[in-house]
């Protein structure tokens, strides 16, 4: 049964997908046996091109409705931690690639499942008017320099 998202989350489900997809191209490009090096250098692109945007308006508009102290959202902060180490790790980059598919799946579930339904919950409508107003989540672009996932 999908889940009912409010308008003011969906631009965030939106960059959810993207960031899976992110986690498929990873997958095939292991099974392809692409160079770690050519997977990283979109994975490079693509952490500094939407994730990390994405990391810092959740942190700014969408965590603060549950607050910094809620349990969930001290999950979803140490998660997002993690992930920014595990994307700006040279030196391990095969361990890396892989912990990153499997980390950011289980993150963006976490998020989707149980923390977005928690804070829709408890978000008031002047907050998710104020979200809304900020028109987040444009039109996704994609590099396709090298796609090693066809």
């Amino acid at each position: 049964m999908p889940i009912k998202r409010q308008e003011f989350l969906k631009p965030f489900s939106r960059e959810h997908h993207h960031n899976l997809l992110l986690c498929w191209k990873i997958r095939a490009g292991i099974s392809k046996g692409i160079d770690f090096e050519r997977i990283k250098k979109y994975t490079d692109w693509f952490f500094e091109t939407h994730i990390l945007p994405h990391f810092k308006l959740e942190e700014k508009y969408i965590f603060p409705i549950l607050g910094k102290e809620h349990e969930l959202v001290k999950k979803a902060l140490s998660e997002h931690r993690r992930l920014k180490r595990l994307f700006t790790d040279d030196q391990n980059v095969e361990k890396s690639l892989s912990l990153i598919e499997e980390e950011l799946v289980s993150h963006v579930r976490f998020e989707e499942r149980v923390l977005f339904r928690e804070i829709q919950k408890y978000c008031s409508a002047e907050e998710m008017e104020s979200i809304e107003s900020l028109h987040l989540g444009g039109k996704f672009v994609e590099n396709t320099d090298d796609e090693f996932w066809m």
